[in-house]
């Protein structure tokens, strides 16, 4: 179900953003979760554009929230974490479930959204050739024509592993003013990108030019780095990731455990630090893909 204002400004072809709910009901405690839920739709209507956070409820996928249902998102108790993969067992048994990355993509360029704004990708997890464990949003982004502004991946990934299966999949990235792939918390994962893109007009001339020359319908990433001021301190970082990756092997965390495991490991052990990184990321991101949604709107 696709909200009246939504669906309105996608016939009108005024700008929309796409916002993820997993955020709101595992990303933050309570009740900031859901200050940030209502602030990110905020920026997005300063920068002229409509916001359209995504969620199951009921059973029933939602594209644009009032905000009742975004305090469900936040403060309801049972709200499940949603992958692309879990929509239909989600729509059959009338659960509600918060939509990850790839979950979010999927509905949002079904109901005709262009352009979404997260924190940061999934990707291939650390000593993958053991476990096989990579996150459902490569493929998913592999086949839906959406324009994703990020982060870059989360740091506790293997981040160079992420870029050549991206790579492999036919995943076009750019870096968003840096020749550099950021790393969530971090500017600079230390790794290169390709390509840089240096304005939202410039963002939107590459997603017209993917429909003009009917290319696969892949996304195009847009990594943003977290302003450095705003960045975790790198050795900080690094530090404490180390510990984290050392305590999860100690406690024999498996699985999807890992992920939920090391970012707490990080907000603990960083006083906190880790979190503001993670909302400044995602704030920056909001407010640029708003831009974006506003030239391709243009365009």
């Amino acid at each position: 179900m696709v909200s009246e204002e939504v669906r309105d400004a996608v016939a009108a072809g005024r700008p929309v953003v796409a916002l993820e709910s997993t955020i709101i009901a595992h990303g933050l405690p309570r009740p900031r979760n859901l200050q940030v839920a209502l602030e990110l739709e905020e920026a997005v209507r300063q920068e002229g554009a409509v916001p359209a956070t995504i969620a199951v409820l009921d059973g029933r996928p939602r594209v644009g929230l009032d905000k009742e249902q975004v305090e469900r998102i936040a403060n309801e108790e049972g709200i499940r974490k949603l992958g692309h993969r879990d929509l239909a067992l989600a729509a059959a048994t009338g659960a509600s479930g918060a939509t990850t990355v790839s979950a979010t993509a999927l509905l949002a360029a079904r109901a005709g959204v262009r352009v979404f704004a997260t924190g940061g990708l999934g990707g291939v997890h650390r000593q993958w050739t053991v476990t096989q464990d990579e996150s459902a949003d490569l493929g998913l982004l592999a086949r839906t024509r959406i324009t994703v502004v990020c982060a870059g991946v989360k740091s506790i990934l293997d981040v160079p592993a992420t870029l050549q299966r991206l790579e492999t999949l036919g995943v076009a990235v750019a870096g968003y003013g840096t020749d550099r792939f950021p790393g969530f918390y971090l500017s600079d994962s230390g790794h290169p990108v390709d390509w840089t893109l240096d304005s939202p007009g410039q963002v939107a001339e590459v997603m017209r030019a993917q429909d003009a020359l009917r290319l696969p319908e892949s996304a195009l990433i847009v990594a943003n780095p977290v302003p450095e001021p705003e960045q975790l301190d790198p050795e900080l970082h690094a530090r404490v990731l180390a510990d984290a990756l050392r305590a999860c092997d100690a406690e024999g965390v498996t699985g999807q455990a890992v992920t939920p495991f090391l970012l707490d490991h990080l907000v603990r052990h960083t006083a906190g630090a880790s979190l503001n990184a993670n909302l400044a990321a995602v704030r920056g991101n909001v407010r640029l893909a708003a831009r974006i949604a506003a030239a391709w709107a243009g365009a």
